[in-house]
Formats: C-alpha cells, sequence, structure tokens
C-alpha cells in the first residue's frame, strides 16, 4: 500500500494547502505542504528500513477491465532512489518558495503537489495507459507554474514548455495503442500490463516506428539536442520552485522512460539505433556546456548546463552495461541535487538583487560570504570535481560507454573540460572581483536559506564519496532489466557482466 499512500497523501497535502488559503492563511498552506512531503519522506526512510533494503513492492487494483487497464504500481529499487529523490527536492521547493511566493499561494502549492504526484506516478506505473495518465498530469500544473508565478516572458515559455511535451506526449501514445493492439491480435489478451507487453512479438519495421513514438517522448523531455530548445526558456521564466522541480525531477522522467521502456520493450530495435543516439548524447554533452559558457544570464546558463550533464546519463543508458547504467543512476540524483541547489543559488540571488545578470554581479563574497562558500561548492559539484556526486556518475559512464566506442567516450569528455570552465566562470563573475554594492547593502544566507542549502551539500558528499548504498540499491533493478533485454533480443545490447 505504500505507493498509493504516497500518492494519495501528496495529492490530499495540496488540496489541504489550498483550503488552508481559502479559509485561513497563507502560513499553514506552506506548513501543510511541507508537512505532507515529510510523512511521505517518513514512509518511504520507513519502508526501506522495514524491508532491509529488499525493496520491490508492487500493487494491482482494476481499474477498466473491459480495455485490459488496471492500477498497477511497482516500486523497485530503481524507482525508489527517484521517488526518494522527487519527495526530497519537493521539501526544497516549498521551503525555497517561503518568502518568494506571495500571491495565490494555496494554488501554487496545490500545483506543486500535483506535479510531485504525477512524477512519482509516472516512476512506478507499470501499467502502460497508467503511466501516459501520470505523464499527461505532469504537464498542466507545471505550465500554471509557469506561467502564473513566472518572469516577464512566462506566457511564451509556459506555452512553448506545453506544446513541445503535449505533442511529443500524443507521439507516445500512439505508441502505446500501437503495442497494445498488436499484442491484442497476436495473443487474443489485449492489455496494457507493461510486464505482458514485454513479450510481444513485433516485426523489425513495426517494432523501429513504435520505438520512435516512445522516444520523441522521452527525448523532449530529457531532453536531448536537438528537441532542447523549450527548456532554457522554461528555466529562465519558472520561479525557483519550478527550476528545481524541471531540472531535478521532470527532465528525469525522459531518461527513467529510456531505461525502464524503450530498451527493454524494443530491445532489437533499440541495438540499431544505439551508435545514432549516443552521437546525439555527446552532441548534446559538447552542445550544452558550450552554449552554458555563452550565457551572461545566470539561471539560463544553468538551464544549459542540464543539457550537457543529463547527455551523459543517455550515453550511460545506451551504452547498456552495468557501470554504464550504474553511472547513469548517479548521475540522475548528482544532477538533481546539484543542479537544483544552483536553482535555488540563483533564486536567492535574484531575490536579493532583483536581476539574475552576471554583468551586474561581482564581489559578493564579500558582502554574503556563507554564500559564496556555497556558491563555490555547488559549481564545484557541477565542474564534476572528485569526491562530489557528479564525478562518480560520469566517471563510471565514461568507464562503461568506453567498453562499447572509445572514439565517443573520449569526445565526451571535452564536456568535462568544458563545464570546468563555465563553473568557474559562474564563481568569478558572480562572487569574485569588485562589489558592486555598498557594505551591509546585501544580506547573507539566513536560518532557512541555510537549512534548505545543507541536507543538499550533505548528499551530494555523500554521493560522491561513499556512493555504494546507492548502487546496491539500484542493482537488482538494473540486472532485472539487462536480463530481460538479453532474454528477447536477437542481438544483444552491450552488456560487460560486471558489478561495481
Amino acid at each position: 500500500m505504500i505507493i498509493v499512500w504516497i500518492l494519495s497523501i501528496t495529492v490530499l497535502g495540496g488540496l489541504l494547502a489550498w483550503w488552508y488559503d481559502c479559509h485561513w492563511n497563507q502560513t499553514l498552506c506552506r506548513w501543510a505542504a511541507l508537512l505532507t512531503l515529510f510523512v511521505d519522506l517518513a514512509l518511504l526512510i520507513w519502508h526501506y528500513s522495514a524491508t532491509a533494503g529488499i525493496i520491490a513492492v508492487s500493487q494491482t487494483y482494476p481499474w477498466i477491465p473491459q480495455f485490459g487497464i488496471s492500477f498497477t504500481v511497482r516500486m523497485d529499487g530503481l524507482s525508489f532512489l527517484l521517488v526518494f529523490l522527487t519527495v526530497f527536492l519537493g521539501i526544497i521547493s516549498v521551503a525555497t518558495s517561503w518568502t518568494q511566493i506571495k500571491e495565490r499561494v494555496g494554488f501554487f502549492h496545490f500545483n506543486l503537489m500535483l506535479i510531485l504526484a504525477g512524477i512519482i506516478g509516472v516512476f512506478t506505473a507499470l501499467d502502460m495507459f497508467l503511466f501516459y495518465f501520470f505523464w499527461e498530469l505532469m504537464l498542466v500544473p507545471m505550465y500554471f507554474l509557469i506561467s502564473i508565478w513566472g518572469h516577464e516572458n512566462r506566457t511564451y515559455a509556459a506555452i512553448k514548455f506545453f506544446i513541445f511535451t503535449q505533442a511529443s506526449g500524443l507521439f507516445m501514445l500512439l505508441a502505446i495503442l500501437g503495442l497494445y493492439f498488436i499484442h491484442g491480435r497476436a495473443t487474443g489478451v489485449y492489455t496494457f500490463d507493461y510486464a505482458e507487453l514485454l513479450g510481444t512479438h513485433l516485426s523489425s519495421t513495426a517494432a523501429m516506428w513504435l520505438m520512435l513514438g516512445f522516444i520523441i517522448a522521452f527525448a523532449v523531455k530529457l531532453p536531448a539536442v536537438p528537441v532542447h530548445t523549450w527548456l532554457p526558456d522554461a528555466h529562465t521564466q519558472a520561479p525557483t520552485a519550478g527550476s528545481v522541480i524541471l531540472a531535478g525531477l521532470l527532465l528525469k522522467t525522459g531518461a527513467y522512460g529510456f531505461i525502464r521502456f524503450v530498451i527493454p520493450l524494443f530491445p532489437t530495435a533499440a541495438a540499431a539505433i544505439t551508435p545514432t543516439m549516443m552521437i546525439i548524447a555527446v552532441i548534446g554533452i559538447i552542445y550544452g556546456a558550450i552554449l552554458a559558457f555563452a550565457q551572461t544570464d545566470l539561471k539560463r546558463l544553468v538551464a544549459y548546463s542540464s543539457i550537457s550533464h543529463l547527455g551523459f546519463a543517455l550515453l550511460g543508458i545506451f551504452a547498456w552495461n552495468t557501470l554504464a547504467l550504474q553511472g547513469a543512476v548517479i548521475v540522475l540524483l548528482a544532477h538533481g541535487l546539484s543542479t537544483g541547489a544552483l536553482f535555488v543559488l540563483v533564486g536567492v540571488l535574484d531575490e536579493r538583487l532583483h536581476s539574475r545578470d552576471m554583468n551586474n554581479m561581482g564581489g559578493l563574497w564579500t558582502a554574503m560570504p556563507r554564500m559564496g562558500g556555497v556558491g563555490m561548492f555547488f559549481a564545484m559539484a557541477s565542474l564534476g570535481l572528485p569526491g562530489l556526486a557528479n564525478f562518480v556518475g560520469e566517471f563510471l559512464v565514461l568507464l562503461g560507454s568506453y567498453k562499447v566506442s572509445p572514439v565517443l567516450t573520449i569526445l565526451a569528455t571535452i564536456g568535462f573540460v568544458v563545464s570546468t570552465i563555465y563553473s568557474l566562470w559562474i564563481v568569478q563573475r558572480v562572487f569574485h572581483g569588485k562589489c558592486k554594492f555598498e557594505k551591509g547593502q546585501l544580506t547573507d544566507l539566513n536560518i532557512r536559506e541555510t537549512a534548505v542549502f545543507a541536507p543538499m551539500i550533505l548528499g551530494i558528499l555523500w554521493l560522491g564519496i561513499f556512493p555504494q548504498p546507492i548502487l546496491n540499491t539500484a542493482k537488482p533493478a538494473i540486472e532485472a532489466l539487462q536480463q530481460s533485454v538479453a532474454n528477447q533480443a536477437k542481438v544483444d545490447l552491450p552488456h560487460d557482466g560486471e558489478h561495481q
């Protein structure tokens, strides 16, 4: 029942926050959302402890049986890590919005909680119709989050986000329906159950076309080049909480889709396009890093860095060996923490300076030394400093992908070099040099802001120094997916059979 409980509590918490704002006051609204997410976090920790790390749990309830639709959810190690990240960053989003959101606070938190529920549903749904339902559920509240509480060009960015994600999602819906009917005609059983659809016999042409429907949806959400253009606008115009959820969570649903659905459902077709997808990943790594370096808007810089970092995840996924997949999982978690923290930092700076332009910054370390230290830490995490989380994930991806394509792996390391440049550029332009503000004009991090950054710092350090518990948690799910692919594929994807 834990998955249903978490989904229900999250939605009810959003409704309660909205009700408090309408009938009581905004402070109770914020506390309702925050405490709800702490309850979710406690349930996840309890479940992990109660099962001694053997996390896998499934729940199935009839929904529309005449069409083969059920409410089937499952949480294995991979899902658990991503759901945990979702709840954690949800808490960060509520806390960082405490003073930034001042209008329609209840409706803001309702939309925030609804997005989180949709994301949790995506990470746990094993009925393809249910998966699509949660996939679309994420979009509408995020549209409202950007269009109502965003910045000056919020309407344009919200519409662009919605068109890209909705249109690409329709391709996935067509692919799901195609798989449903092909399986039904072959077996006489019409079902959206993922486990049943895994064994569907498909011609090479049908498999390729159906797989492309999924790839379009997941590549847009990741995002992969060249379907990434919605991301910088959405990040730049979204409120801080919206940027944290976009970078830390929504983008991860695209990577999760590749791992859970694309390759297991279409292993032979995926093997055929593996070189192409790895090339796209490397282009994204280099392209995102170069464009990040070219930005003067700090928020837009961090947005482009996401394209680069998640290129490593895509590279690891299509390398499809144990090291690369483990690295991809760490990249997803590390990126959620480090990039989410950078967006929070940008929000804190914007709240004080009323600007995100790095040309208007400089010398802030003198006025705000605690913020300077925090900013330098997250910049070092973003560039992949050894001992921090991003380094572990990206290094494992490179080790795993080298077994498949040494040339592409060498090219991907260029992203490391450029990320070092733009990360140090952030520290230099924002915190060093001549201070453009009078002493006492700016205030350093307060207790609430410090409390927001502290667990993110600890999480990045823990993943960087001692990632083995995370690797052990994800290992059974990764092995099960690899075995499923090996059992089905006529042409095996790369698999080294090794375990980290």
